[in-house]
């Protein structure tokens, strides 16, 4: 699976916002594998952060 997608897999089947080092652990990921695929997930607009650095994901 491709990292993008894990970490929106992640995120969508988490009830509250995570941070990037949470998401890593969770999806067994590099945490700079992490912090790039979520650099690419806002700039889609697919993620979002509620709050400094916590992601969810975009429910627009």
């Amino acid at each position: 699976m491709e990292k993008e997608a894990m970490v929106l897999d992640v995120l969508t089947n988490s009830e509250t916002p995570l941070k990037s080092a949470q998401i890593a652990e969770i999806a067994n990921m590099d945490k700079k594998d992490v912090d790039t695929a979520i650099k690419k997930l806002k700039q889609a607009e697919k993620i979002v952060s509620p709050k400094v650095c916590f992601y969810t994901v975009n429910k627009r």
